[in-house]
């Protein structure tokens, strides 16, 4: 009997607790090919200094677990969608030290979330993110790419709609530097549908006219909590929201993800992640 191998490259957000080096064997212990962590706290401006040792650490954490690559996602405070210059400043500095601390940890995919027009209309707010990025890879290494998150919907928010990921891309200077992440979540939540057979094969057929699969950088893999079109992001474990086993099931057996880094943002932690990695590989394998 052929042995079966998986292509699809799955894991979880863990925590970075004791510090960063502490992040890949916790990848190792629910069987991760891969993690997504914070460099730094989430809920602050300042983030911390890494310093040579713990970035030599946890380099040698993902070689030594057998993990395939990191990505980090950038602090929720950030908007380089803002329309206040004082907040933009800020954003957009804090987004290269984000950079900076991607650099010197080796991850290349720092994901974000695009941020909110805070009533200055969305396309406003789409070419003030796409100055932003201008911005940032111009004055931040070289082998960091920021990597837009499609978000759930909520307020003012922009980032919904595959149209908004296209409008940045047409107006970036340097395209080939930006990467998509699709979370689950949001693009149900924004009113895709990914649990009909037909709406799948047209949210997908749409995300590939619009923005391109050769853009994908990450997966956030998470069930959602409210009905398709909420706009609230809500996150359940993987088959007990409203997007239910199916929707997973249809991922997992897509070629089109193959080789992306996949990661859980469920509420189930550490031995929750373990059972719904190995149950993302069974419907890899079977279907079910």
């Amino acid at each position: 009997m052929k042995r079966f191998t998986s292509r699809k490259l799955l894991g979880a957000h863990v925590s970075t607790q004791g510090g960063l080096d502490k992040a890949p064997e916790r990848g190792r212990e629910i069987g991760a090919d891969v993690i997504q962590v914070f460099t730094s706290n989430k809920l602050q401006w300042e983030g911390r200094r890494i310093g040579p040792e713990e970035a030599g650490a946890f380099r040698e954490g993902l070689r030594r677990f057998g993990l395939r690559s990191a990505v980090t996602h950038a602090n929720y405070l950030l908007n380089l969608a803002s329309p206040e210059d004082a907040l933009l400043r800020r954003s957009r500095a804090a987004f290269l030290t984000e950079m900076e601390r991607c650099h010197v940890l080796g991850i290349r995919a720092l994901v974000f979330h695009p941020g909110a027009h805070l009533g200055a209309g969305e396309s406003q707010a789409l070419r003030t993110v796409a100055e932003s990025l201008d911005h940032v890879i111009a004055a931040g290494p070289e082998d960091v790419d920021p990597v837009v998150e499609l978000t759930a919907g909520h307020g003012s928010a922009v980032g919904h709609r595959f149209e908004h990921v296209r409008a940045i891309l047409d107006s970036v200077r340097r395209p080939e530097r930006i990467g998509v992440c699709f979370d689950t979540c949001h693009v149900h939540a924004a009113g895709y549908d990914l649990v009909t057979a037909g709406g799948y094969a047209e949210t997908m057929a749409g995300f590939e006219r619009l923005v391109g699969f050769g853009r994908l950088r990450a997966v956030h893999l998470n069930d959602a909590k409210r009905s398709r079109g909420s706009g609230w992001d809500r996150h359940e474990a993987i088959g007990k929201g409203h997007l239910g086993a199916v929707a997973f099931q249809r991922l997992m057996r897509d070629p089109r993800f193959d080789g992306v880094p996949m990661v859980l943002e469920t509420p189930s932690g550490m031995a929750g992640w373990k059972r719904e990695i190995a149950r993302l590989r069974r419907m890899e394998r079977s279907g079910r």
